[in-house]
């Protein structure tokens, strides 16, 4: 069975490491996953695809600078 989790903004936030701003200009310019609209007035994150985005990030620094 997949479970997915639906994380709020404030557990995103901690999780990433990003403040608000920087996280919805980076959902803007298409390199963070969009949330999920739960009512009129409150959006979630689906976990994995945090989870994802995290990882990358960490795989793109290990590699070092790009030459």
């Amino acid at each position: 069975m997949d479970t997915k989790k639906l994380l709020r903004r404030r557990v995103v936030e901690a999780l990433t490491g990003l403040p608000r701003s920087s996280l919805y200009e980076k959902i803007a310019d298409g390199d963070f996953p969009k949330p999920v609209r739960l009512g009129s007035r409150s959006v979630a994150w689906i976990s994995s695809e945090v989870d994802h985005w995290i990882t990358e990030r960490i795989t793109q620094s290990q590699k070092g600078p790009k030459r």
